[in-house]
């Protein structure tokens, strides 16, 4: 679900994978690019988004794995 909500709105996204500050970052960045460059920047967003959220998987599922 939060891989789909990566592709409308990456910050809110990064948000909810715990990285508050990297999300309003993002979201002051991503404003004004969206505004500037008419959408042509949107994918790298989403590609950030994206790689946070497979990060924060891949953490959450080696936390379990320690003894």
């Amino acid at each position: 679900m939060n891989y789909i909500l990566a592709i409308f709105l990456p910050p809110l996204s990064i948000l909810l994978t715990g990285r508050p500050f990297v999300a309003i970052f993002t979201f002051l960045i991503w404003v004004p690019a969206l505004i500037f460059s008419g959408g042509l920047t949107h994918p790298m967003f989403i590609l950030l988004a994206w790689l946070l959220i497979f990060q924060a998987r891949e953490d959450r599922r080696d936390r379990g794995r320690r003894p």
